[in-house]
């Protein structure tokens, strides 16, 4: 799943929980699940930062 996709995901199940109209049992897996999408947005934003950092190393030591 792209990074947007998971964000939108992520944001229909905050609403979701919020409405306070499901049962605890579909909360509870709906919490889970974005739990489970949070951890993979956090990855994405974590290896992007990664990617940007050795980017401006680069500029910084004239390779680009």
């Amino acid at each position: 799943m792209k990074f947007e996709e998971a964000v939108l995901k992520l944001n229909k199940i905050v609403e979701m929980l919020e409405s306070g109209e499901l049962s605890l049992e579909d909360s509870i897996k709906l919490y889970q699940e974005g739990i489970e999408l949070s951890i993979s947005c956090k990855k994405e934003i974590d290896n992007a930062k990664v990617k940007i950092t050795q980017y401006n190393e680069k500029i910084g030591n004239g390779e680009i």
